[in-house]
């Protein structure tokens, strides 16, 4: 609802802030929230010493993650396992998860008819929605150190016009309702094109405008093969008719990959090698001691260009993703980063063995698997492919 102002006091000082947050993003015009969240997500004044913004950990060049080079970095070609907090001192504990395609997670729920906990925002669920999401990385004493009074202090002196205009008269009233408009427009620009192109290869195959090459024809059949790779499994191949949330290669479960520790990350971030994460079960609302070391399943969207991988970024390349999964329970079976044998499961006791661990993949097969995997890049993107 807009909002109507008679009085010609109030009308030169709204018209000069609606035109100085205009400037601040380069002429775009601030008119919606749509256009107000992409200016708060760019905007790093908004963390505690304006070092930091939603942009800086998810790079809009670079698939919506953090494309940085830190402390954790393996090498100087490979972003950091997990992130630098505003004061560039912080570490995370987790790999910051692409922000693309986020706007069709589902919110956290129960599926009552599987018994599975499913969607939900990080990769514990710990936020039910992308709005919820939108609030935490402000507040986090690992990311922007900041706090909710701060936060709309800043909006409302740079903002206030566009927030009044677009949320109404009575937005500042309290400063939780000015806090949720700010990740309210957040996530409606999150919703925007912009996060999801389904444009990648395998889209424009599914609309028969494209052919897959027989290496990347073998790694889908490999892919979707009960007997073979069985990644299906959890990450559903869509068709043309699939609805939107359906084409992100993720069932949206929770499932403990048995993925070793980044103990490089635990003794940088001061956790130390001893703390364990137990990902879903840390959750408030999960009780259940089997979903211990459980993390969601991750869309496969863009997922050649943004390693590293897993949920703590331990391995570099989506090959070494495919031979975990292929060799993890092999017995002298060699991590081909490390040539060492696979590390034990940070959580060992819950961790899948029915679906990976020792497919029996022959290298062809593997191989095929990240050339069908590389099809599902974006075209913004694909010159980012290794």
């Amino acid at each position: 609802m807009k909002r109507f102002i008679t009085s010609t006091l109030i009308i030169p000082l709204i018209s000069f802030q609606f035109l100085t947050a205009c400037n601040h993003t380069d002429e775009k015009p601030v008119d919606s929230k749509e256009s107000l969240g992409e200016t708060l997500f760019n905007d790093r004044s908004l963390s505690k010493d304006g070092t930091q913004a939603c942009v800086s950990c998810h790079d809009s060049q670079h698939a919506f993650i953090d494309s940085r080079l830190n402390k954790t970095s393996v090498d100087t070609s490979t972003p950091g396992a997990v992130s630098t907090g505003q004061d560039e001192l912080a570490l995370g504990d987790i790999n910051t998860p692409s922000a693309a395609y986020a706007a069709f997670v589902p919110d956290f729920h129960f599926d009552e008819t599987e018994a599975l906990f499913k969607g939900g925002l990080f990769l514990n669920g710990r936020s039910d929605n992308l709005v919820e999401q939108a609030k935490q990385p402000f507040l986090n004493p690992v990311e922007m150190q900041t706090t909710k009074e701060d936060v709309v202090a800043k909006v409302k002196s740079k903002y206030a016009a566009i927030l009044i205009d677009l949320y109404g008269e009575h937005i500042f009233d309290s400063t939780d309702t000015a806090y949720n408009a700010v990740a309210d427009s957040i996530a409606a620009f999150e919703r925007t094109s912009k996060f999801a192109s389904f444009n990648s290869k395998f889209d424009k195959v599914l609309k028969g405008e494209m052919q897959f090459t027989e290496e990347e024809q073998l790694g889908l059949d490999v892919f979707e093969a009960e007997d073979k790779g069985n990644c299906a499994a959890c990450h559903p191949v869509p068709t043309l008719d699939s609805a939107k949330t359906d084409r992100l290669f993720t069932d949206f479960t929770y499932d403990n990959l048995g993925v070793p520790k980044n103990y490089l990350v635990r003794n940088l971030n001061g956790k130390g090698s001893d703390f364990i994460d137990n990902g879903l079960f840390d959750n408030p609302k999960v009780d259940d001691a089997g979903l211990k070391g459980a993390f969601r399943v991750s869309s496969l969207r863009n997922i050649a260009v943004t390693g590293p991988y897993m949920h703590n970024g331990v391995f570099k390349k989506l090959i070494t993703v495919i031979h975990f999964y292929n060799t993890r329970d092999v017995a002298g079976a060699l991590n081909p980063e490390t040539q060492l044998i696979w590390q034990p499961a940070e959580v060992d006791t819950t961790k899948n063995v029915d679906e990976l661990g020792d497919l029996g993949l022959t290298d062809t097969e593997a191989n095929a698997i990240v050339a069908f995997l590389k099809t599902l890049t974006d075209e913004r993107y694909q010159h980012l492919i290794p």
